[in-house]
């Protein structure tokens, strides 16, 4: 059956252009299946054609989609069978990748259905929505339920203490669980499971919560990640329990501690929508059953009118500062305004209401008017200007699967919406979606209210702030049940202090301002005069910068950051009085939070450098010290935040590191280049020249602070060759001044301070040998003249940076010197004696106190069982010259059965322990040692498999 409610319609000529456009292109790859339909179905295919580039890009991937359309499938949506249907698809994934694939098939099909529907208005605008949010829905679940099954195969199942299974729930926030979902929308999701426990049945078990993370990261990326098929849904995890920050994945208990002593005023708001996704069960009730109280209170609770204004105030600076112009959804009027007004109500009454407890929008509009809360007036206003609102919103999005809330900048998305809304115009489309914008806003002010301004009612930490006799202070604290005797000395002292300085008038306004503000954030926190030693450090560093005063005045979630990392973190916050320009990177916690990807940072690098002139040497040093500054201040508070588990914050400084000495190889070879020319044997862009490192860059485990060990090697020269510039040198030399070069861009102190500081002695000879050495005399050495250590040393090195003959060469003679049969007695003396020679000299602990690395059962013993297995047993397992990082070397013995599977996740969990240890004691500014009681247990295991490896 073939609907033509609409599509006799004439187009305008933009839209007809783009149909015959479009239907050619469908011609190229569908001509025989074009010429048997008939003529009204042709009609009917071109108008869709015109009306949206994304249904028309999916035809032409896929036209044999067409006559199942046409067959029936376009009016008889079930959106019952999504999840019917999408179960059986994904019943033959065997992989991954096959599962990702078919998710996005499905989800491009349907979402051509649900597409051609709306362009051809053969379905109400809550039909839609309700179809959209069924079709995420069966995608999210149906992902969800592979995914566990799949898992558990290879973990075990989850089971609580009294072996019941325990399942993964979703929470579906925002529209999902309005079930009011746009056409390209953003999910919002939380998930949860029920009860701690492990897996059951797998070959190891897992901690439950272990096992939901990784899936809910699987999840995530099934869902997500971009393929030749596209995306299923682009997943926001933001509304979980502490953000970003927060774990992915926690259980009931965890979401309800939170929300009983944490929750936010914005949380309750977006709690109104939360809806447990699938299958309803006594999970679902007991989920719902305990968010009930946060959400809800018992009291009719005018608070939150209060809430949502603060909120929307935000809102409104955003949309100012972001200068979004005809949006829709943001602006004035738009549809945010509409969720306002309704959510404050079941906020506000939802406590003594049961029946506004519910996550539609048009569902509790109803309610509000048959309980009286809304005239008759006020909810056909509100119904039908939403609904004009979301239908643009909707068409918008379904013209190229974009998600958008902005009104088009071009006459053909114009004359697209025209054509479906049945506009003879943009200023007529344009007057009614002001006309509808008009009256929401008027029904905000007069529910809401709050019109956009500060408040005016002055704080009590402004009277903190200014008053001088220290009683009246304590007094003030007192009043406000603040118990903390040091705040008042220490800010009277600092205010002293800061009265000395000549920092002008302007910035003594804006100090007067921005005190109170940071005040009012410090006595949040659970000692504030410990928060303010180290905030006060860093505002002593700016008080004569006042666009910095200003920043942190104007900027709440600045002010925030800047107090939490503060806490968190001492080496952050010296970092920040050190270098007052990554105050910046505070100004957008959510940039914040957003790590670079590890695989971004040489795009991201190169990106950056853009922006300074290529022939101002000393701006584009200080650019890669800016970078590299900002960078570590973001994985660091991805680190404190414990958004980063510790292998993942090494592996980000360590590929910082590797694009930083990319660029810096690149410069240097520039500048030497330009003076000398390049090597006349040569060939396009190689050079000739490549970085090996070692140490814990090799091993893809550096720390903040960690220097670089580094090794220069460069292709075998001929005799005499010489360079082809205007002044030509010997190709040697041109190789020594390119690596004098590097290390000056490395260790030069601009006003951000050194780059990295290059630690050479790991190349052939030591001190006292070549620069750069030529790949086969660096062979010849490591086969011929090497020690033990030095062979030890190079278990951990990596190529990092060169052309790729040379990387092979490298890997090869690595491999090569590795996998050399060795002595396996004299081999644990030398090792067994180059330990003790460290220990004798780098062990500097006092009694009682555990040196992380240096102690008995401590890092650098794990690292030399590691290297003594690999030299021992790579002549026969080539395979243990694959990786140069001890967490995968110890993988590897363990799958070779050379070392005890127990022993090996010993050693791997107390490496990780101790790294990550170190790493805490870095970022609280303290030397790497903790008492011997906390590690003793750990220690003591390695040092058994230390003696049973090596002794």
């Amino acid at each position: 059956m073939t609907m033509q409610k609409d599509s006799n319609k004439s187009l305008s000529i933009l839209v007809n252009q783009t149909a015959e456009h479009n239907w050619l292109r469908l011609e190229e790859v569908w001509s025989e299946g074009l010429a048997q339909l008939t003529p009204a179905q042709q009609q009917e295919l071109k108008t869709v054609l015109g009306l949206s580039d994304y249904v028309a890009a999916q035809l032409c991937r896929h036209p044999e989609w067409i006559n199942r359309l046409f067959a029936g499938e376009l009016s008889l949506i079930e959106r019952k069978n999504f999840d019917l249907e999408l179960h059986e698809v994904l019943s033959s994934a065997t992989t991954e990748e096959m599962a990702k694939a078919s998710l996005r098939r499905f989800r491009n099909y349907q979402m051509v259905r649900l597409a051609w529907r709306d362009f051809l208005d053969y379905a109400s605008l809550e039909a839609s929505l309700l179809d959209l949010s069924a079709l995420a829905e069966a995608l999210v679940i149906c992902a969800r339920d592979w995914l566990y099954k799949d898992m558990c195969a290879q973990y075990g199942t989850p089971m609580d203490k009294e072996g019941n299974a325990q399942p993964l729930l979703i929470l579906g926030m925002g529209k999902l669980g309005g079930r009011e979902l746009n056409f390209s929308s953003d999910i919002d999701l939380i998930f949860t499971f029920p009860e701690h426990g492990e897996t059951v049945g797998g070959r190891r078990s897992l901690d439950n919560q272990q096992f939901f993370i990784r899936m809910g990261q699987r999840l995530v990326n099934l869902l997500d990640q971009v393929t030749v098929d596209g995306f299923v849904f682009r997943v926001d995890m933001r509304l979980r329990p502490y953000g970003e920050s927060g774990p992915l994945v926690v259980s009931f208990s965890g979401l309800e501690d939170y929300y009983q002593e944490q929750g936010r005023d914005w949380e309750r708001y977006a709690m109104v929508k939360a809806r447990a996704l699938g299958p309803w069960s006594h999970f679902s009730d007991e989920l719902h059953s305990l968010l009930r109280p946060f959400v809800y209170r018992r009291y009719i609770d005018f608070s939150a009118i209060e809430s949502l204004r603060k909120m929307k105030q935000l809102i409104a600076q955003e949309v100012r500062r972001r200068h979004l112009t005809d949006n829709i959804k943001l602006g004035a009027g738009g549809i945010r305004e509409v969720e306002f007004v309704v959510q404050s109500f079941q906020l506000i009454r939802g406590g003594r209401e049961p029946a506004l407890r519910q996550q539609s929008l048009f569902g509790a509009i109803d309610t509000l008017y048959s309980l009286g809360q809304f005239e008759y007036l006020a909810v056909d206003e509100l119904k039908h200007s939403y609904l004009l609102l979301r239908r643009v919103e909707n068409l918008l999005q379904a013209i190229d699967d974009k998600q958008t809330q902005t009104l088009p900048n071009n006459p053909l998305d114009w004359a697209r919406l025209c054509h479906v809304l049945d506009m003879a115009n943009e200023v007529d489309l344009r007057t009614h979606i002001e006309a509808a914008m008009s009256k929401i806003h008027r029904h905000f002010k007069a529910t809401v209210g709050g019109e956009e301004g500060e408040e005016k009612a002055e704080h009590w930490t402004t009277q903190l702030w200014h008053v001088q006799d220290i009683d009246d202070a304590v007094a003030l604290l007192a009043e406000q049940q603040i118990d903390d005797d040091k705040l008042c000395p220490m800010l009277s002292s600092w205010r002293e202090t800061v009265t000395k300085r000549s920092i002008g008038p302007r910035g003594r306004e804006t100090l007067d301002k921005l005190m109170p503000r940071l005040l009012e954030e410090l006595i949040n926190q659970q000692s504030p005069s410990a928060a303010f030693e180290p905030v006060s450090k860093v505002l002593e560093q700016i008080l004569t910068r006042t666009t910095y005063l200003e920043l942190l005045c104007e900027n709440p979630g600045a002010r925030q950051q800047l107090v939490s990392l503060c806490c968190a973190s001492p080496w952050i916050a010296a970092q920040l009085a050190k270098f007052p320009m990554l105050l910046d990177e505070l100004i957008d916690p959510s940039q914040l939070y957003d790590t670079t990807s590890i695989d971004d940072y040489p795009s991201e690098l190169r990106q950056y450098m853009l922006r300074v002139p290529e022939d101002d040497m000393e701006q584009q040093m200080e650019a890669l010290r800016q970078f590299k500054l900002s960078q570590q201040l973001k994985i660091a508070a991805a680190d404190v935040t414990g958004v980063l588990p510790v292998m993942q914050v090494s592996d980000h400084l360590t590929f910082l590191a590797e694009a930083i000495i990319e660029q810096v190889v690149m410069q240097a070879w520039q500048q030497v280049s330009v003076r000398h020319g390049v090597p006349a044997h040569l060939e396009g862009s190689d050079t000739g020249f490549a970085v090996v490192g070692y140490g814990k860059l090799g091993g893809i485990e550096l720390g903040y602070g960690s220097d670089l060990d580094l090794v220069f090697l460069c292709e075998n020269k001929a005799d005499n060759s010489q360079t082809n510039g205007e002044r030509p040198i010997e190709v040697g030399h041109f190789y020594l001044k390119l690596a004098q070069r590097i290390l000056h861009l490395f260790s030069t102190r601009t006003t951000s301070g050194e780059l990295y500081e290059v630690d050479m002695r790991l190349r052939p000879s030591g001190a006292s040998g070549l620069m750069v050495s030529e790949i086969e005399r660096f062979g010849e050495y490591q086969a011929n003249e090497a020690w033990t250590w030095e062979h030890q040393a190079l278990v951990r090195s990596r190529f990092v940076f060169g052309d790729n003959s040379l990387a092979v060469k490298f890997s090869r003679i690595r491999a090569a010197i590795l996998e050399k049969p060795r002595d396996k007695t004299e081999l644990q003396k030398a090792v067994r004696e180059m330990r003790q020679k460290m220990r004798d000299h780098l062990l500097k602990a006092s009694d009682g106190m555990f040196d992380l690395k240096q102690s008995p059962g401590g890092i650098a013993d794990i690292e030399f069982i590691a290297q003594y297995l690999v030299l021992a047993n790579a002549h026969e397992y080539p395979e243990l010259t694959i990786w140069s990082d001890n967490v995968r070397i110890f993988g590897v013995l363990a799958e070779l059965e050379l070392l005890p599977m127990m022993s090996a996740q010993h050693l791997t969990q107390t490496y990780c322990l101790l790294r990550d240890e170190n790493h805490r004691l870095t970022l609280q500014q303290k030397a790497g040692l903790l008492p011997v009681l906390e590690v003793e247990e750990h220690a003591e295991r390695v040092l058994n498999i230390y003696r049973a490896v090596l002794e």
